[in-house]
């Protein structure tokens, strides 16, 4: 699937089962609590925290595809075609980055 395939999923599923987009600041709201959610698991799985019972059955892949379902309603709400942005987002970060992360003795 594509970006623009998501995001039209997204807007479908919205239409026919959402009644209607949340404003773009309560999504903004709702993308930070999902994002929390993603952080509660990554530092019990791969960090010193021990899950609890009430986050038993949680999934990383649940919580980012949640992650990226709000995402994809705060780009449609606000004109963003995200396929575009992404392809420009990761020219900026070439030509920022490009050399940098390779000669980075830190992480080779």
């Amino acid at each position: 699937m594509t970006l623009k395939e998501a995001q039209k999923k997204t807007d479908d599923w919205i239409k026919t089962y959402g009644v209607r987009y949340f404003s773009e600041l309560t999504n903004l709201a709702i993308l930070t609590e999902e994002v929390g959610e993603v952080a509660r698991i990554m530092s019990r799985q791969y960090g010193e925290q021990s899950f609890r019972k009430k986050d038993a059955g949680k999934k990383l892949e649940d919580e980012l595809a949640d992650v990226l379902f709000v995402v994809f309603c705060i780009a449609n709400q606000t004109g963003i075609n995200l396929t575009k942005a992404f392809e420009k987002n990761l020219r900026k970060k070439t030509l920022r980055d490009g050399k940098r992360h390779i000669a980075n003795k830190k992480i080779i």
